[in-house]
């Protein structure tokens, strides 16, 4: 350490240069896992309940000492349904919730009014399931956050005033994919399938987190915190435990919403409408027109066609 701190000295480095190299690269460890479409995402696997599925992973956050990890749910998936009400009690009485919409309106395909009254329709579920006053979290369908800049600063304006923040997303690997395949191999006992579906689920998750970190190196000119988006679904508890050994691997640090949305990327905004928009930091590379690193695509088409 002395040495270093000699070097330092020598080359003439400011302190403060030097300080906010340090806080930074603490701060590009920090990771926040979300859970969207509760109470299920996709198809399960005969025999298998919602219940089950969320109190799978439950175990698994406990296991692991997850922080908090939001869940944001689409309360119309309760209607008529036992067991996604059990799911959804079971996921608020050890995790926190947040909005999704109600029946999981895409906001390029409606008027903002429309996609508010579906905000509102939602809350009277959190309000119940919440403990705490703490679900006035809101988190795009689709990640769509308006396609014209008019009907995104119509809406935004609307969170604000009722007290919401957007929990945006910088890291996704579209892992909804997985969910229904893996429903219908393990209906067919498809074991090689069923590996497949665990290595290319693996792959992709490795190259999209790469990518993320990346992406915000060449927006910010550092790394930032991170929000991951994943789904509650039927494969959620059989590479859950993988997913948090690979980020662990790639050195995050996981932390609550809260936190990893303290960083100061997460205050900018890039007001603009687009079509299909994507992350956070997919917005943004296209809003400052910067070309995306070379990158594998993911296997829609081989995850879609197996044990079809």
């Amino acid at each position: 350490m002395k040495n270093l701190v000699k070097w330092i000295y020598r080359r003439g480095i400011p302190v403060s240069l030097l300080l906010a190299g340090l806080v930074g690269m603490c701060a590009a460890q920090k990771l926040a896992i979300t859970m969207d479409d509760l109470p299920l995402n996709g198809m399960l696997p005969p025999g298998v309940t919602r219940a089950d599925t969320a109190k799978n992973v439950l175990a698994i956050l406990k296991k692991r000492h997850a922080p908090p990890v939001y869940g944001f749910i689409n309360a119309k998936k309760l209607e008529g349904n036992a067991d996604g009400a059990e799911a959804l009690k079971s996921w608020a009485a050890q995790e926190p919730v947040g909005n999704h919409s109600y029946a999981h309106m895409d906001l390029e395909l409606n008027p903002a009014e429309a996609f508010e009254r579906e905000i509102e329709e939602n809350e009277p579920t959190l309000e119940v399931l919440a403990a705490k006053d703490d679900w006035r979290w809101f988190r795009y369908p689709f990640l769509h956050e308006g396609d014209t800049v008019e009907k995104r600063r119509v809406v935004r304006a609307y969170l604000k005033a009722r007290g919401y923040r957007v929990a945006q997303v910088t890291l996704d690997w579209e892992d909804y994919l997985w969910n229904t395949a893996y429903a219908r191999c393990v209906a067919k006992n498809d074991a090689k399938a069923i590996e497949w579906l665990r290595s290319s689920y693996l792959n992709t998750a490795s190259e999209f987190l790469d990518l993320g970190r990346e992406q915000a190196k060449l927006i910010y000119g550092h790394d930032i915190n991170h929000v991951l988006l994943m789904h509650l679904g039927a494969y959620s508890s059989a590479i859950l435990p993988e997913v948090l050994d690979l980020l662990k691997k790639k050195g995050f640090n996981l932390v609550t919403l809260e936190e990893a949305e303290s960083d100061v990327a997460f205050e900018g905004d890039p007001d603009v409408g687009l079509h299909d928009a994507g992350t956070f930091l997919d917005q943004w590379m296209q809003v400052k027109g910067i070309k995306y690193p070379e990158h594998a695509e993911k296997p829609y088409k081989e995850v879609e066609g197996v044990c079809q």
